[in-house]
């Protein structure tokens, strides 16, 4: 599902206009982002965490010129998705049918 396809989705469902849940849609990507890059974390309660990571410094190599050079600590975005969303997603996944070229390891 793409951006466009959730606007559709969402005005469809609510009524609302899909440029109106467009606008909400990108005030809500804009203050994530915003409050992230702040330093500050996102909770919504039965949805997820969009919180901060910290990655530690280390030694990395630069394949064409075969020189290692040194990674710093940096920070990145990431999600962590609440217990009730993880278990709702393992309910449906699991009575979907399997695809036959799935990109899984299923076959090990």
């Amino acid at each position: 599902m793409r951006k466009a396809d959730l606007v559709a989705a969402i005005s469809e469902k609510t009524g609302v206009p899909k440029v109106d849940v467009l606008v909400t849609l990108e005030t809500f990507f804009k203050e994530v982002k915003g409050s992230l890059a702040e330093g500050e974390n996102v909770y919504i309660r039965g949805f997820g965490s969009f919180v901060i990571k910290r990655r530690a410094k280390k030694i990395g190599r630069h394949i064409k010129k075969n020189v290692a050079i040194e990674i710093p600590e940096h920070f990145i975005p990431s999600f962590k998705p609440a217990k009730v969303f993880v278990e709702q997603v393992k309910s449906n996944v699991d009575s979907l049918p399997k695809d036959s070229d799935s990109d899984d390891d299923d076959e090990d």
